[in-house]
């Protein structure tokens, strides 16, 4: 009877401890490889940003004969990107809206469009046109060659950088207005507007201000250091520091237009 005794406790304990090795094994056989209870997973390193990029496409084209157009070279260089077969010439005789500036003999004072709403004089010789006008512009020629695609003003005040990452690193070329060769702009002539149209900023009899050095160009690259741009003052494409840029850009009222 002692013997039967010791005999049970002996089986007992040997039953416990089987138990206790197999829920060890199997706690053990349920951790991923390598890795502790306790041990998180390692985070996922994040996509580092282009340091640069150019838009191959994009070309420039020498202003030397529609000397106000450097709204209509940014235009038609933007198209010509994209493949359209359009030419400076083309656009300005027969798609650029035109109101001109004039002087009242009496009083000596002008008059003239919202440059919203048209371009003020022409492209051979006057003052120039902002981005809802040149959109409207674009999207005429747009319609005749039943595109698919319109030109869109950007609304939002976007910098330049963030026109880079939604455009530039995606080949999407960018019409901005800024200076001529990044030049400080300041007030030089101004006239009563005497025409406007959907587009209008202004009222008729409001005076409008027209900033030298007003120029456009298209946004087409950058690098750590330089914005690139198609500049029809050179006929080329041309490097501005990043800093100088974006304070040209925003002077001029963070106007931009792309095509998609």
């Amino acid at each position: 009877m002692r013997f039967n005794n010791t005999f049970k406790i002996i089986l007992l304990s040997a039953a416990v401890v089987l138990l206790l090795t197999v829920g060890a094994v199997s706690t053990a056989l349920s951790q991923p490889p390598d890795q502790s209870p306790d041990e998180a997973p390692e985070p996922t390193e994040a996509v580092s940003k282009p340091q640069s990029h150019q838009i191959p496409s994009v070309k420039a084209q020498l202003q030397d004969t529609l000397m106000a157009g450097c709204e209509t070279h940014a235009c038609v260089a933007l198209l010509q990107s994209l493949g359209y077969d359009i030419d400076i010439f083309r656009f300005a005789d027969n798609y650029l809206d035109c109101r001109p500036v004039t002087e009242d003999e009496v009083t000596g004072e002008k008059y003239g469009p919202d440059m919203n709403s048209a371009f003020a004089g022409t492209a051979y010789a006057g003052w120039g046109a902002y981005a809802p006008l040149m959109a409207k512009c674009m999207n005429h020629y747009l319609q005749d060659v039943k595109s698919s695609q319109k030109a869109y003003v950007i609304e939002e005040k976007l910098t330049l950088e963030q026109l880079c990452e939604q455009y530039i690193d995606h080949d999407i070329p960018v019409v901005i207005w800024a200076t001529s060769d990044m030049k400080e702009p300041f007030e030089h002539e101004m006239w009563k507007i005497n025409y406007v149209d959907e587009n209008a900023k202004y009222k008729i009899g409001d005076t409008f201000v027209w900033m030298i050095y007003e120029h456009c160009l298209v946004l087409c690259g950058y690098d750590k250091d330089n914005y690139y741009f198609s500049d029809s003052i050179v006929g080329d494409i041309s490097h501005f520091a990043r800093d100088l840029s974006e304070t040209r850009y925003e002077q001029l009222g963070w106007q931009a237009i792309v095509v998609k």
